[in-house]
């Protein structure tokens, strides 16, 4: 039981911190697994330095260029989750859980076992040719990197060491019986504990005058007379494990499962600093005068400047991503980086992008064996899963190529020239385009053996005969920029500039459904899983109708505001792929369990519902129900009673509504959110946390 304490308490961090029940929406990783534990960097004659990151599950990353771009080096290393790294000149050691050390003298090009084995290795420092472990089963000591190593413990009462630091002489161990102190090389210890009233120490960090400890849940303590007296310096900082210091200069950084916190007095007095950060940090570290932070979320870099962090997360975080589908479960992302698989809900990626000439991906499709890509440079066959891609463009006159379509073995291509027309794969392409005014087509649906076709102006256009001809079907259909089409049964679903319509006659006639979705804004994105409707907008927000589109409530809480591009549903999971900011991934579960269902009858009484999410930010839902046809206000009020915002005050006839409030622009605090109709008063309140 003992000898698990670090594992159990990483773990439990992983899997319970970092994965609340009302998880949201989170950005899936790049091409990486897990969540960053330690940093360390060796000198790079080209490059200036080599910035290494070991992971809790996906073994070591390595970047050459701070962080734009990483690459996993582990061939030799049978250890998937690393928890300490540390570099000697031309060494590199891992510290891994029960596995031991692992040595790398080619820059984790190879690794070899270096002793050690079946212990949990927190912490590796040099100190001259001297090389520390700390373990869960005290200090242990080498002389020639990892060969041999020996137990050096006398006097250490404590053996679960989390962290080894050290100052001129001295070695430092902070275990979770407190610190020890060996002037010796590890001979013998001595504990100095006098005033470090929490003495589970998960850090330390030392300057020229100062030595600082993190601990669970008890904050900072600074020595500043050589560990032989504490005092807790936590003024700003909350009660919080402090599982990772650091110190740049004058500044000092602790990683917390708060985030990161600020001190330019030596801990004195602290600050938080968060901005653009996953919550839960679980190590800091400087490279080339930038201060990063690992979390479970990625890697961050922090901008002195504006005080806020930006991502280091390459491949997916940073990238638009056009079109996503799911294939034998396998999620496949259209980027404009190429093509991306994950086998593991986003978790962790891998390039299918060989032979692609042309990077910028717009839409995906498959048939059996056979899995095609719709780019700026035409269509891409592949026949093993996207790992190599060959050009099939003979006789596809325009390459801008936006949206793929299949009915049997005949495969369709939307493009900026029109509609084409492939029986043999892509080996051969014809235009079909006679009776398509609008030859700037975006989107392709299938109802049945009809085709149907989304353009830039011209509306939707039908063709019942694989293409030979096209007829306009715009009855009803108030606005001609169609971004997007899916089929849900019967049903024809038409995202545009102007918002939702649908059509139950194959698209003979349109009905605009836009009840409670956010004005103004384009639908870019459209899928159905079983009964349940999503699309994601211009706006950056994603919204659910469980009738067809006739009400929609907002589910995008934790979404960055940008475009949503794509929109895919797994067993599970929903994912979105964004302008710029990669692909969210959000439970099922949480948003048709949280969104109450509008009935088929109206409502026999106003109501005015809760908000969800309660607390929120930066946006929340707010759905109301009117039993007749009445005048509508809603409005927001700040805890003084002063008007913040007006939602809605317009006619409505009876049914069930939904309004979103985006407090993107407003202050944290309680608020006051009330619906006006006729004598009907209510007033509910809400929390907004940034």
């Amino acid at each position: 039981m003992e000898a698990r304490f670090k594992f159990s308490f990483l773990t439990w961090l992983v899997f319970n911190v970092a994965n609340p029940l009302i998880a949201q929406w989170t950005q899936t990783n790049g091409q990486y697994y897990g969540s960053f534990s330690c940093f360390a960097v060796t000198p790079n004659g080209t490059y200036g330095t080599n910035l290494f990151a070991g992971t809790l599950g996906g073994g070591v990353f390595l970047s050459t260029n701070n962080g734009t771009s990483w690459i996993p080096v582990n061939t030799g290393l049978t250890a998937t989750h690393i928890i300490s790294l540390f570099a000697n000149g031309s060494n590199l050691f891992a510290g891994t859980e029960y596995d031991g050390v692992f040595l790398s003298t080619d820059n984790g090009a190879s690794w070899t076992q270096a002793g050690l084995t079946g212990l949990n290795v927190n912490s590796l420092v040099v100190k001259d040719s001297n090389l520390f472990a700390g373990t869960l089963g005290g200090v242990f000591l080498s002389t020639n990197n990892g060969k041999n190593w020996s137990e050096v413990n006398t006097g250490l009462t404590n053996t679960y060491v989390m962290a080894l630091a050290i100052s001129d002489t001295d070695l430092f161990a902070g275990t979770s019986g407190g610190v020890f102190l060996s002037t010796n090389n590890g001979t013998n210890w001595t504990a100095m504990n006098t005033g470090l009233t929490y003495t589970t120490v998960l850090s330390l960090a030392v300057n020229e005058t100062s030595l600082f400890v993190g601990t669970m849940w008890g904050g900072v303590f600074r020595s500043t007379n050589n560990g032989t007296s504490w005092s807790s310096i936590g003024s700003g900082l909350p009660i919080a494990n402090v599982n990772s210091l650091v110190i740049k200069e004058s500044e000092l950084f602790a990683g917390t499962n708060h985030g990161v916190f600020l001190s330019t007095n030596d801990g004195t007095s602290w600050s938080a600093v968060n901005t653009g950060l996953d919550t839960i940090v679980y190590s800091i570290a400087v490279n080339q005068g930038d201060v990063l932070a690992g979390t479970a979320g990625g890697i961050f870099v922090y901008d002195s400047s504006s005080a806020s962090w930006a991502t280091l997360n390459s491949s997916l975080s940073n990238t638009s991503v056009g079109c996503l589908i799911i294939i034998a479960k396998s999620l496949l992302a259209g980027t404009n980086s190429g093509v991306f698989r994950s086998t593991n809900d986003g978790r962790s990626w891998m390039a299918d992008s060989t032979g692609l000439t042309n990077a910028s991906v717009h839409d995906l499709a498959a048939s059996g064996s056979n899995l095609f890509a719709g780019t700026d440079g035409g269509v891409f066959f592949s026949t093993n899963d996207g790992v190599t891609w060959t050009k099939i463009n003979t006789g596809l006159t325009n390459i801008h190529v936006s949206a793929l379509a299949m009915i049997g073995t005949k495969l369709f291509a939307g493009t900026g020239g029109g509609v084409f027309l492939s029986t043999n794969n892509g080996t051969n392409w014809t235009a079909i385009n006679n009776g398509l005014t609008d030859t700037n087509v975006g989107a392709l649906a299938i109802l049945g053996t009809n085709l149907f076709a989304g353009t830039w102006a011209g509306g939707v256009f039908l063709s019942t005969n694989n293409g030979t001809s096209w007829n306009a079907v715009n009855s009803g259909l108030t606005n001609t920029r169609v971004y997007s089409l899916a089929v849900a049964g019967a049903n024809v679903l038409a995202g545009t500039n102007g918002g939702f319509f649908l059509s139950t006659d194959n698209g003979t006639s349109w009905n605009a459904l836009n009840s409670g979705l956010k004005p103004n804004a384009a639908i870019l994105s459209l899928t159905i899983n079983g009964t349940d409707l999503f699309s994601g907008n211009s706006l950056g927000g994603v919204y659910l109708s469980t009738n067809n589109g006739s009400n929609w409530v907002s589910v995008s809480s934790g979404l960055p505001n940008t475009f949503v591009y794509s929109i895919v549903a797994s067993d599970a999971n929903l994912f979105v792929g964004t302008y710029g900011h990669g692909i969210w991934r959000r439970p099922l579960s949480e948003m048709i369990t949280s969104v109450e269902r509008f009935s088929d009858q109206l409502p026999t009484r106003f109501n005015l519902e809760q908000n969800y999410p309660n607390p929120f930010n930066p946006s929340t839902a707010i759905n109301y129900q009117l039993p007749l046809n009445s005048h509508v206000v809603i409005k927001v009020y700040d805890v003084l009673g002063r008007e913040v915002r007006e939602l809605v005050n317009e006619s409505k006839a009876a049914g069930r509504y939904s309004v979103e409030f985006d407090a993107s622009n407003i202050s944290s605090g309680v608020y006051f959110y009330t619906l006006r109709s006729g004598n009907f008063v209510d007033t509910k309140k809400f929390i907004l946390t940034k």
